[in-house]
């Protein structure tokens, strides 16, 4: 299996191909309307804007599972993506990223990138503190850990890179400028 044989859930009910996006860098994220690295939109918004007439696509995939922090319905997602980040991306149906009903795309994502940790982000310590209550072991398993994890894909297919939410997003634009 390769990232070509998924597909995502639109919000509007319709299937995203991946196969679709053949020759494109994808930038994958799991989003959500009330975090507070919800202003990350913006720079994502702005990524889009600048690299997607050089082959940037970017799958946003709302999700309610991290301190049930989207807990709108996908119509008022894209309005409040719309409304507050003037996002021209797509936003795909809010969908889990772990557990038994986690899309299939999150499965191989994760297979192909674990969790390397959330780096020296001034939320680091507060993330490891509030997950590690919940699970010992969660940082050894490759799990999505919050809202705003990126994968991104090369040309080819390949996930070349795991940012965690507290990744540094101009880090994140200088790995998509040196794919396209």
């Amino acid at each position: 299996m390769n990232i070509y044989d998924y597909n995502v859930p639109k919000a509007n009910g319709e299937e995203l191909k991946l196969a679709d996006l053949k020759g494109k860098v994808m930038l994958i994220v799991n989003t959500a309307t009330g975090c507070g690295f919800t202003p990350q939109y913006e720079a994502i918004e702005q990524i889009y804007e600048k690299y997607h007439d050089k082959g940037l696509e970017v799958i946003d995939i709302p999700c309610n599972q991290f301190g049930h922090q989207t807990p709108g319905n996908d119509a008022e997602v894209t309005a409040f993506c719309q409304l507050h980040y003037n996002t021209k991306f797509e936003q795909m149906k809010k969908s889990d990223v772990n557990g038994e009903n986690e899309l299939a795309l999150y499965t191989y994502l994760k297979s192909q990138k674990g969790f390397e940790g959330f780096g020296e982000h001034k939320l680091a310590s507060l993330l490891a503190e509030m997950l590690a209550k919940e699970d010992t072991d969660w940082d050894k398993k490759p799990d999505i850990k919050w809202n705003f994890t990126k994968f991104l894909v090369n040309r080819k297919g390949e996930v070349v890179e795991r940012f965690e939410p507290t990744a540094d997003m101009n880090e994140v634009e200088t790995k998509i400028s040196e794919l396209l």
